[in-house]
Formats: structure tokens, sequence, C-alpha cells
């Protein structure tokens, strides 16, 4: 009895073991799975963050920028305020001087009348004596001039061999033509685009998912419809050998029979391959290993699809709804608003300018050797007079973008009409099939029923039997197809109706 309970527990810990090891997932989970790990749906919320960092940017272009701006710079030669001549004049001033007054008292006593030098001569003057006593008055008169006019020159002088300036401005535009205004707008439909692509991609990701599920569900579904012919095959098969034994079958029908079987062996094989190829791809877009083991909610359903009734559509709505759509629309806003920055081209621009002007020398104190410097304020005005027409030029071409631009929106506006109506006319065409296919399957099962009965009591041929089978095995697997038609249809209508949530 021990050993009874010990077996038991050890049945019951192996069956959790593998059942835990298969994970399961419903659509839902997918879904969600697939919405966090899809590296497009990454790619486009990085996309929806730098849109909205551009259109911060554009905001900035209301607000005052201030900049710096510092130099340094070397010359061979300094600025100067005086000619060379006008240096070497100032340089000899007081010889200059000196030398004109010692003319003049030369001149003066040359002039003099004799009788006037006989009156100085008995005084004991003479022109000698007087020239003897003016020279050293002279000479140091000479060097004072020329002292202070070296003084004027090295006053005069620069020193810009080594120049150092710098300055802050603050810059305010006040009409830019409606430039600023149109980028803000550019940059808030751009933002409005990134998002509209989300969405685009979004509901792309989950018609993936759902195409990719449904799939897998079809495959498993017809992978038990497999096996179930396969064992019906393989059961006639024993039968119709325990015939040719009896000796009441003949051989070519026993050969008949195990084609048969090779044949569902061969479709069972193939469909075993395609279901782990479509699981692999489920776990693909749903970010999971692909060797991941995963069972998932719908695969043992006996019902997959319950008929609906007929679409109701607003095509207003789905016109609203549409991100592709939006997209375009953005596209135009776009253009039109790259029109009216091109526009703003040929109007005036205003800004306000303010700053402070530092330099080394000091420009405003005789080229002193420290810094100094001065606030200034100025309005600045743009005014475009002629360019050759090049801007009307680049507005035309502007505005043929955005006719375009309509143009195509336009179209895609008739191809959704058009795909909306057919994925409508789908869905009740799915649903029309499946119930044919339901009313078939039903007269499948009751001929191979009717067939089974029938060679049981030998009144029926094993040929008419796999015909029986085949028509049931047709029937089952158009029934698994219709099902799956009316999830994909459904699926169709939804994602052309903008509602695929």
């Amino acid at each position: 009895m021990r050993y009874k309970i010990i077996g038991i527990v050890l049945l019951t810990a192996g069956m959790t073991q593998a059942a835990a090891a298969q994970r399961l997932l419903s659509l839902d989970s997918c879904r969600a799975m697939a919405l966090r790990n899809n590296k497009q749906m990454s790619v486009s919320k990085v996309k929806q963050e730098i849109a909205a960092n551009l259109r911060k940017s554009a905001r900035t272009k209301y607000l005052p920028h201030i900049s710096a701006l510092g130099g340094y710079e070397w010359t061979s030669r300094e600025i100067s305020l005086l000619s060379d001549e006008q240096k070497e004049t100032l340089s000899h001033l007081g010889t200059g001087v000196s030398t004109n007054i010692g003319n003049q008292l030369n001149q003066t006593m040359a002039q003099m009348p004799q009788g006037v030098w006989s009156v100085l001569g008995a005084l004991g003057i003479t022109p000698e004596s007087l020239q003897q006593q003016f020279t050293p008055a002279l000479n140091n008169l000479a060097g004072l001039g020329n002292g202070i006019g070296q003084k004027v020159v090295d006053a005069f002088h620069t020193d810009t061999r080594n120049m150092f300036a710098g300055s802050v401005m603050l810059t305010q535009p006040v009409f830019m033509g409606g430039a600023i205004i149109a980028m803000n707008k550019l940059a808030d439909i751009n933002e409005e685009m990134m998002a509209n692509s989300a969405e685009t991609r979004r509901q792309q990701t989950l018609y993936n998912i759902d195409q990719a599920y449904w799939q897998v569900v079809s495959l498993r579904h017809k992978q038990k419809l497999a096996q179930a012919y396969y064992d019906l095959v393989q059961k006639l098969d024993g039968d119709v050998q325990k015939m040719i034994r009896e000796g009441v079958a003949t051989r070519s029908e026993g050969l008949s029979v195990s084609v048969k079987v090779n044949e569902a062996e061969m479709a069972l094989t193939k469909v075993n391959d395609g279901l782990v190829l479509s699981k692999m791809l489920l776990c693909q877009l749903c970010g999971l290993p692909l060797r991941e083991q995963v069972t998932l909610a719908d695969e043992e359903s006996d019902e997959l699809a319950i008929g609906g009734q007929k679409a109701q559509v607003d095509m207003e709505a789905v016109m609203a709804r549409r991100p592709e759509l939006k997209q375009l629309q953005n596209m135009v806003d776009m253009s039109r608003q790259l029109t009216n920055i091109l526009k703003a081209g040929n109007l005036p621009q205003v800004l306000l300018t303010g700053g402070y002007v530092v330099t080394n020398p000091n420009l405003f104190n005789s080229f002193q050797r420290k810094f100094g410097g001065m606030w200034n304020i100025g309005v600045l005005v743009r005014i475009p007079i002629w360019n050759w027409g090049d801007v009307a030029y680049k507005v035309r071409a502007s505005k043929g973008a955005t006719t375009i631009a309509n143009l195509e929106m336009e179209e895609v506006r008739e191809k959704i009409e058009l795909q909306v109506s057919q994925s409508a006319f789908q869905v009740d065409e799915a649903n029309k099939k499946l119930a044919m296919a339901k009313a078939s399957t039903a007269k499948a099962d009751e001929n191979l029923r009717t067939a089974n009965l029938g060679f049981r009591e030998g009144v029926i041929s094993s040929t008419t039997v796999m015909e029986a089978q085949t028509a049931w095995l047709q029937a089952q697997s158009q029934k698994i197809d219709a099902e799956i038609d009316v999830k994909l249809s459904q699926v169709n209508l939804q994602k052309a109706l903008g509602v695929l949530q």
C-alpha cells in the first residue's frame, strides 16, 4: 500500500512538472507580450520622444538668446595715431623752436642800425657777446622742447600688438515674417504624426500576432484531425489485413488501404512540422525564445468561431479613426507650414539686440593696458529687396507638394472605403461558409458512421469506407478553415475600421 501511495505522488509530481513546462498563452497575453517586446514599437516610442524634444526646441525660438564671444590677436605692428612725419616733428620740437628763435635773433641783429651798435659797443655789447649769451638758453630750450615733444609721441603710443576683446550679446526676435510660428506649428504636427505612426505600428503588430495566433490554433486542430484520420485508416488497414487472412478481401484492397495509411502519416508529419514552425513564429513575435514550449488557450476549443451579425459601418467615423489617414493629413499640414516658412523669406525681419563689449587695450581711455567696455542696445531690421524670384519659385514648388499630398490623401480615402467594404463582405462570406461547413460536417459524420456500419456488416467495400473517410477529412478540414476564416476576417474588419485593440 505504501509503494502505491509513493507511486501516485511521483506520478502527480511528474504531471505537474510537465504541465509547468508548457506555457499557457491566451490571445490577450500574446498581444501584450508582442506590444511590449516588439522592436519597431520601441523605435516608435523613441521617435515620439525625439518629436517631443524637437517641439520643445522650437518653443525656445520665441525666447531671447544670449551668447558670449572672446578673442585674442597678435599683430606685427601696432596701431598708430600719428604719422611718421608727425612723430619726427614732435621728437625734435625743441630743436626746431630754438633754431627758429636763433635765426630770428640773428636776423634782428643784422637789421639793427649801425648807430645802435655804436651805442651798444660803448657799453661793451657786441653781436658776438649777445650770441654767446643766448646760445646756452637756446640749447636749454631745445632740450626742453624735444623732451615735451617726445612725451607727446609716447602718449600717443597705443601698444596694440597684443589685443584682447570680448562681448556678451542678447538677441530677441520681434518679427521674423511668421517663420517662428510656422516652425512651432510644424513641430506640433510632427509630434502628432509620430503618435499616429506609433498607433499604426501598434495595430499592425496586433494584426500580425492575431494572424500568427490563429494560424497556430488552426494547425493544432488540423493536427488532431490528421491524427484522428490516421487512426481511422490504420484501424481500417488492420481490419482489411484480417479480412485478407480470412480470404474475404483481396491483396489489392489491402495495398490501397496501406497507401492511404502512408498518405495519412505523411499529412500528419507535414502538419506537425508546420505547427512547430508556426509556434516558433508566434514566439518570435511575442519576444519569447524560439524553442519555448507554449500552449494556446484556444487549441482545445471545440468551437473556434460563432457566426455574427452583418457589420454596421460608419464611414466618417472610420476615416476619423484610421491612423494612416491621420498621418497623410499631418503630411498635408506640414507641407503648408513649410510653405509659410518659405514665404517668410520675402518679409521683413526685426530683432532687438543688446550686450556688453570689453577690450584690452582700453579703446575708451587712450589705449590703456586695462580692460574697458561699454553697454549697447539696438534694433536690427532686415528687408529683402530683390532675390530674382528665388523665394517665389520655392513657394510655388512647396504648394505643388501640398497639392500632391492632398491628392494622395484622397486616393487613400477611396482605398480605405473599398477596404472596409471588402472586409465587411468577407466577414459575411466567412459566416456563410462556416454555416455550410458545419452542415457538411454533420453529413460527413453520418456518412462515415453509415460506411463503417456497412463495412462491419460486410455490405460495403473498403473502397467506399475510404471514400467516406476522405470526405469526412475534407469536411472537418473545411470546417476548421471556415472557423479560422471567421476569426481572421473579423480581425481584418477591425483593422480596416481602425478599432483593433
